[in-house]
């Protein structure tokens, strides 16, 4: 029998160990625990250095709001952080994506909620699922997003889908503005995005403050932005990423 290998990340310990133990009752499902991002990382870090990697992690939608407050999901992340860095759900799945692209990842949350399920997807999600379910719905899920399935519950079908237009219209508008920036310009732009002030791209770029003073002005004029901040949400937006700072170091 082909068993699958399920790893439930919940930092509501109670949750985490009767959902586990239920699913554990199934006779071709292994299942383990984790009560962080990062403890979740470090577990899949581990079975896969012993061969046995993870198939699926069912991943609470507000892990770490209980000891951090609750994170506005805004934008999906560009980069997997760190383990240590790592909270929210969102964030874990975005960064197993990133590390361990083979592994499923099917969020669960205690509400319907498009917005976040549309960044959850566009993580690298594979399902959205209600924790309040039957056990024999999530073991659906399961086993469906195994066959490269995406689960959705019916209601949230309509509002995610419309969310996730708009966020692909919201890039495509994004890019097109990034484009009109010249090369030099869009250097700038990255040095911005990686959190460098006037002074510091000067420096990187070997050039005078007057100058990248008169680039990022050009940049702000391009994007039609007024702050530095929006420019680089915007840059984000576009998939534009940070200078590579340890390149010039």
């Amino acid at each position: 029998m082909v068993r699958i290998r399920v790893l439930v990340v919940d930092d509501h310990r109670i949750f985490a160990e009767s959902l586990a133990a239920a699913l554990a009752a199934e006779p071709d499902v292994d299942v383990s625990a984790a009560g962080s991002g990062p403890a979740a990382l470090r577990c899949m870090d581990r079975a896969a250095a012993e061969g046995r990697r993870f198939d699926v992690l069912l991943v609470d939608a507000d892990l770490g709001a209980a000891l951090h407050g609750p994170r506005p999901a805004t934008a999906v992340p560009d980069t997997a952080p760190g383990q240590d860095s790592l909270v929210d759900g969102i964030s874990l799945v975005a960064g197993v994506r990133s590390g361990q692209p083979t592994v499923r990842t099917v969020v669960l949350a205690e509400k319907d909620d498009p917005r976040r399920a549309a960044l959850a997807l566009q993580a690298g999600a594979s399902g959205w699922v209600a924790k309040d379910c039957s056990l024999s719905r999530l073991l659906t899920v399961i086993r469906g997003v195994l066959r490269d399935e995406t689960h959705l519950p019916p209601a949230l079908l309509t509002s995610v889908l419309r969310e996730l237009t708009a966020a692909r219209k919201h890039r495509t508008d994004s890019e097109r503005l990034v484009e009109s920036l010249t090369p030099r310009e869009r250097e700038v732009l990255r040095c911005m995005v990686a959190g460098l002030g006037r002074k510091a791209v000067a420096e990187r770029l070997f050039l005078s403050p007057h100058t990248v003073r008169t680039h990022m002005q050009n940049v702000l004029g391009k994007l039609g932005v007024h702050s530095t901040l929006a420019a680089v949400a915007l840059a984000r937006r576009a998939g534009v990423g940070p200078a590579d700072l340890e390149a010039a170091s």
